[in-house]
C-alpha cells in the first residue's frame, strides 16, 4: 500500500487560486445541479463566498474522480468512502500525490479499497481478490483535467481578467 506523507492543499503554479462553479462545470463535464447536490450532500463541500461556490483545485480533481467512480456504477455512498480514505491517506492531496510522477491508482470491489503506485501490487491485488475490483487511475484524472482545453479556457480568461486589472491600476 502506499504511504505518503500528508500534504497541504496547493495548487500548481499558473492556476487561479479558486474556480467559480461554472468554471468546474466547462473543465469536469459535471453539470451546475450536480456540483449543487453535492454540495447539499457533504461530498464536496467548496468555500461559500456570498451565493458563490467557490472551489479549490483539489476539489476540482475529486469532483473529476468523483465522476469517473459514478460512470463505472459506484454509489454516492461508497464514493463517500472512497473520498475518506483518500483524505486520511493523502491529505486532500490528489494532485502532490501524483505531481512528483507517480502514477497512482486506486482500486476497490465496494468494500475494501486500495491506493497503489506499483504495478506488481495492483496485478497482486487482483490476482488475490475474489470479486471484481474497480480501478481508477488517479494520475490520468489529473492529467485529463489539468491538460484539456476546458482549463485552458479558464486560464486564458483569468489571464486576461488579470491584465485588464493591472492596465486599470496603472
Amino acid at each position: 500500500m502506499l504511504k505518503l506523507k500528508k500534504s497541504r492543499l496547493s495548487k500548481p503554479q499558473g492556476y487561479p487560486e479558486t474556480f467559480g462553479s461554472l468554471e468546474v462545470s466547462e473543465i469536469t463535464g459535471v453539470s451546475l445541479r450536480q456540483l449543487q447536490w453535492w454540495d447539499e450532500r457533504g461530498v464536496v463541500s467548496p468555500v461559500q463566498r456570498g451565493h458563490k461556490r467557490m472551489y479549490r483545485f483539489n476539489e476540482v480533481i475529486e469532483i473529476g474522480l468523483i465522476t469517473e467512480l459514478r460512470k463505472k456504477g459506484i454509489s454516492l455512498q461508497k464514493i463517500r468512502k472512497v473520498l475518506r480514505f483518500l483524505h486520511k491517506e493523502l491529505g486532500r492531496g490528489l494532485f502532490e500525490a501524483v505531481q512528483n510522477g507517480n502514477e497512482m491508482h486506486l482500486l476497490t470491489d465496494g468494500r475494501n479499497i486500495y491506493l497503489e503506485d506499483s504495478h506488481q501490487n495492483i496485478v497482486d491485488i487482483l490476482n488475490s481478490s475474489r470479486q471484481p475490483l474497480i480501478s481508477v487511475c488517479i494520475t490520468d484524472q489529473v492529467r485529463r483535467l489539468t491538460a484539456g482545453e476546458a482549463i485552458k479556457k479558464v486560464l486564458r480568461s483569468e489571464h486576461k481578467t488579470a491584465a485588464g486589472r493591472k492596465s486599470r491600476a496603472s
